[in-house]
């Protein structure tokens, strides 16, 4: 597929069908993850892969507050069969530039005008989900509800270091209904792009 095509079909998809997922795609989807920007070369991600049954249940009884996730759209997003959970370590980023080849000598996080750990695990994710598109699968980005976070980690033995920034459902699409928020319509160029000055 070419890259504009990539670009342009990608869309978050919360409906699937039962179709398993080829290990070998989710291989190529976490590697091609791994050719995120990342500041001073940290790779300070984690992704935590869940892709069989048992491990996806599981998740879904972790990250859903109870009483929720019967309505029809939670539903279709559960029979997503993979689940990627991108992780970012703050701490990989401190410890890095206190190295002697970046200028500071300690792990002082004012000096980051922005969380680039979370940044990069963000490109990281994009990347995954441009090649499940690439594969000609679907993929949706969501978010655990923060109360459910010590639950997820609990049930996975996630290292307090790294904090879950969303997760990456990946499956074949089944007929889906558009998000309403998309009747909003996407912001042409001449609406974002300040050319010279604001």
């Amino acid at each position: 597929m070419e890259f504009a095509d990539v670009v342009t079909r990608r869309r978050m998809v919360r409906n699937y069908s039962d179709e398993p997922v080829d290990p070998a795609v989710v291989d190529r989807v976490l590697t091609h993850a791994l050719h995120a920007p990342s500041a001073g070369f940290s790779q300070g991600w984690a992704f935590l892969r869940l892709d069989t049954p048992a491990d996806v249940a599981r998740f879904w009884v972790a990250a859903t507050p109870p009483g929720e996730g019967t309505d029809s759209w939670s539903a279709g997003l559960r029979r997503a069969p993979v689940l990627i959970v991108p992780l970012s370590s703050k701490a990989a980023y401190l410890d890095r530039y206190a190295e002697p080849d970046k200028r500071w000598t300690d792990r002082d996080e004012a000096r980051w005008p922005a969380p680039y750990w979370d940044i990069d695990t963000g490109m990281a994710s994009l990347l995954m989900l441009l090649t499940v598109v690439d594969e000609g699968l679907g993929a949706c980005f969501f978010g655990i509800p923060p109360e459910q976070v010590d639950g997820f980690r609990a049930a996975f033995g996630v290292p307090d270091e790294y904090k879950p920034i969303g997760v990456i459902s990946i499956g074949h699409r089944a007929p889906d209904r558009t998000s309403p928020s998309l009747k909003r319509g996407r912001r042409d160029l001449d609406a974002v792009v300040h050319r010279g000055r604001w």
